[in-house]
């Protein structure tokens, strides 16, 4: 199981923090304010009231272990920056950024931030369970109104090197797959494939575009 460190718990962070809690995380939300900590004690791993930028105290709870660092705070830019930066150091593999606007989101994707988000209602579900997703299989998970999604997801070992018709997805999982996204063109470069035909076959590398009930995704994501 990955650990989960979430810096920041305004909205947005308390957000991220309680829904991968929800979901059986392991995860140690952070933030300066002790009334934001004890709020969100009975709903995380652990809780703990310190300065984010501060490299020693990060240090001595042991926050630069974590697997994936969530630095959701708010208007204070610089606080931001420095967190990410700091993290980045110590070697965090994956760093996800909340951000206030363009400007704020370009310079964090230059200091290294994995993935940074602007923030929309309801957004930190959503991105809680991209970060969970991404443990397995799953690329990004995009919930759709009702009870559907559209999922990347690399495909399980099996289907690589057969067809589409071979598959049949749609009637075996009752999914569709809407697009294929292949690296072929070399190195870094990506190809997305909007209309894929039932010929077009599964390559290696390649991620699939797929769209259906939850309930039916979650079969296809649970098969290795």
């Amino acid at each position: 199981m990955k650990q989960f460190v979430v810096v920041g718990l305004g909205r947005f962070g308390s957000s991220v923090a309680r829904a991968l809690g929800e979901k059986g995380q392991q995860v140690i939300a952070v933030d300066k304010d002790e009334d934001l900590v004890h709020d969100i004690m009975e709903h995380v791993t652990k809780a703990v009231c310190l300065d984010a930028t501060d490299e020693k105290a990060v240090k001595a709870v042991g926050l630069n272990h974590a697997d994936v660092v969530i630095c959701a705070i708010g208007t204070n830019v610089e606080s931001s920056i420095l967190v990410t930066l700091l993290f980045k150091e110590q070697g965090v593999p994956v760093i996800v950024c909340k951000a206030v606007s363009g400007a704020h989101k370009r310079v964090l994707e230059k200091i290294g931030a994995d993935k940074v988000v602007l923030p929309e209602k309801d957004m930190g579900e959503r991105i809680a369970n991209t970060l969970i997703s991404s443990s397995n299989n799953v690329v990004e998970h995009i919930g759709m109104s009702g009870d559907s999604s559209v999922i990347e997801i690399m495909p399980p070992e099996e289907f690589i090197g057969k067809a589409l018709r071979d598959l049949d997805i749609r009637t075996k999982y009752e999914l569709n797959v809407i697009a294929i996204k292949s690296k072929e063109k070399g190195e870094g470069e990506e190809e997305i494939n909007m209309n894929p035909q039932a010929a077009d076959v599964v390559k290696e590398g390649d991620t699939l575009f797929v769209f259906g009930e939850n309930k039916k995704i979650e079969a296809l994501k649970n098969k290795k």
